[in-house]
């Protein structure tokens, strides 16, 4: 049973998603997939499904919740406030030793750092939107002026394209969005003589990064750049997609907020470059290319690190945008997904066989590559979620439940074959919460506050640390490492807090909003579907249809879509049998 035609009207309630909900195309159901190498049927018993049943089916009483939503808020308050006692202005929070960490200047390939420790604050430009989403107006207008007051990116830095657009460029056009909405939706959050500086310091950030897209024989941006030399001399000509790729919701905000169309035309042309070199025989792409030659270096495809946010991002420009091309671009890179790299049976809910499962293949055959995913694919639900494919993404989400079950945290890569990590750390990554939060505003099941509580209380069992909180070294044995990277507060805190907070401006203000892949809230409206220019591309301009805001309009669902009866908001999401499938698939038990 599909739950499309509820779940999308809730979608259009719940995230203002009216658009999506109007113009996606039909046609995007799954096929039969053969099933998962190595994986048999396990037995099922009615015992442990009635202590599924027992654990997630009850109510989840309003004052459990409204706790909840205060710890959520409270890990949040310790962690921010920990980085402005210990660590402001520099980058990030250490959170065993407290203090604070800025670029590794002794080592320059120290990339995991350097690449996104520009020395400019931060952690605390990444938290703006957060403070406001929490509605802590005083602490919003203070953060802000003290950005203003303090940061500038003439800074001998060398920093990561992607990092720097989606943490701090993004994080500025959030709060500029948020301090100059007439509707001030989560309370007063204007600042007196505002004259647009998070704008100006937003475009200071752009053009900085603009060299990146100079001298590249196809348009696919180089990775790094100096914020006050350009491009390195010695910089690399390979890029993974989804760093090449995942620009345009940023950079096409700012083109549309200033008039001005160059950011979005390069982001827009990096894109397109990438799509054209997409595989004729599967329609997949990989995830490393050469930015001059256009060859593909790594040829895995897949959802997670290095390929996971250009297909959010081709659904998200849409959503923003309303530029069909993009809709188009993600349809197909979703049947081709569907296609190729989809495992399982058919159904989520009904049949036999196990349960689907996302895997690494080679783009120009399909063949399989590795028996490991990585945590950056929980991602994956919450997107279904946005195109109404709810019942794969409850399928998904419960295996990256479970696996967080087993070990209470996500590794960076687990092996699903050998049942263990491969990689064994946890930086306190958002995109299980994500995923969460967005499976619960789509079905309303308390099975997911549930998920929900589980997350909360192993973070706070397990990351929290002297002046905030830390991640994981190890998920089996619990050790830390001393770092708190800027995605905890503007991400992971952020959507713990609204699954609890089910009376957030977020959901009952009537507003449309969006999240970026950085977890920043931007609102859908008309000033994103007015670019101001013709010329999106070069010989793009009769091509580049244009959903416009007055046919923003729910859909007429198709009379074959079955109807979700209201009392399966109170069964679990998934079948018990199901949900105990996956649990020993990942040696839960």
């Amino acid at each position: 049973m599909r739950w499309r035609s509820v779940v999308l009207a809730l979608l259009a309630l719940r995230l203002g998603l009216q658009a999506l909900l109007a113009l996606l195309p039909r046609g995007l159901g799954l096929q039969p997939r053969p099933r998962c190498p190595g994986a048999g049927p396990p037995p099922w018993g009615p015992a442990r499904a009635d202590e599924y049943e027992r654990r997630y089916s009850r109510a989840f009483p309003p004052q459990l919740r409204a706790r909840l939503r205060d710890a959520a808020r409270g890990m949040f308050v310790f962690g921010y406030d920990s980085y402005m006692e210990h660590a402001f202005p520099r980058d990030e929070l250490d959170p065993l030793h407290c203090r604070g960490r800025g670029p590794d200047r002794g080592d320059p390939s120290n990339l995991n750092i350097n690449d996104v420790l520009g020395n400019y604050s931060l952690t605390l430009i990444d938290a703006l939107d957060t403070l406001a989403v929490m509605g802590n107006s005083s602490e919003f207008q203070k953060a802000v002026k003290l950005v203003i007051d303090t940061v500038s990116f003439d800074k001998d830095s060398t920093v990561q394209v992607f990092e720097a657009t989606i943490r701090v460029l993004g994080s500025l056009l959030s709060a500029h969005i948020i301090i100059t909405d007439s509707k001030q939706p989560f309370g007063d959050m204007s600042i007196k003589d505002y004259d647009n500086e998070l704008l100006h310091l937003a475009r200071d950030l752009a053009v900085r990064l603009l060299p990146a897209f100079e001298n590249t024989k196809t348009g696919i941006p180089y990775p790094r750049v100096n914020l006050k030399k350009g491009v390195p001399a010695d910089s690399h000509n390979e890029t993974c997609t989804a760093g090449a790729g995942s620009l345009l919701v940023e950079f096409g905000m700012l083109s549309r907020l200033l008039g001005d169309s160059t950011f979005e035309w390069v982001a827009r042309r990096a894109v397109k470059a990438l799509w054209s070199l997409r595989s004729n025989n599967t329609g997949l792409l990989g995830n490393v290319v050469n930015i001059q030659t256009g060859h593909w270096v790594g040829k895995q495809s897949g959802l997670g690190a290095g390929s996971d946010s250009f297909y959010e991002y081709l659904l998200k420009s849409y959503i923003l945008f309303g530029e069909k091309e993009d809709l188009e671009m993600f349809s197909d890179a979703y049947r081709s997904i569907q296609n190729h790299l989809r495992r399982g049976r058919e159904a989520c809910n009904e049949g036999e066989g196990d349960p689907p499962l996302y895997v690494n293949v080679n783009m120009y055959t399909g063949q399989l590559m590795n028996t490991w995913i990585d945590s950056l694919q929980a991602f994956f639900p919450g997107l279904q979620v946005l195109i109404g494919d709810v019942e794969d993404a409850i399928c998904l989400h419960a295996f990256y439940y479970a696996i967080w079950k087993r070990y209470g945290a996500l590794p960076e890569r687990y092996n699903w074959q050998l049942q263990a990590p491969d990689v064994p750390f946890y930086p306190l990554r958002p995109e299980l919460v994500e995923s969460t939060y967005l499976l619960y505003q789509a079905t309303k099941n308390p099975f997911y506050l549930h998920v929900g509580m589980d997350i909360l209380q192993s973070l706070e069992k397990y990351t929290k640390a002297k002046c905030g909180y830390a991640t994981l070294h190890h998920v089996v044995e619990k050790t830390k490492e001393d770092r708190m990277e800027s995605f905890f507060l503007s991400e992971t805190c952020k959507y713990l807090y609204l699954l609890f907070d089910e009376e957030n401006p977020v959901h009952k203000s009537g507003n449309k909003f969006m999240f970026t892949t950085e977890g920043h809230i931007v609102s859908v409206d008309e000033r994103f579907r007015n670019s101001l220019w013709e010329d999106i591309l070069p010989g793009q301009e009769d091509s580049a249809e244009k959903t416009k805001p007055n046919e923003l309009k729910a859909a007429n669902f198709s009379s074959n879509c079955n109807r979700v009866p209201d009392e399966r908001r109170y069964l679990l999401p998934l079948k018990s049998n199901y949900m105990r499938q996956i649990d020993q698939m990942v040696g839960l038990i």
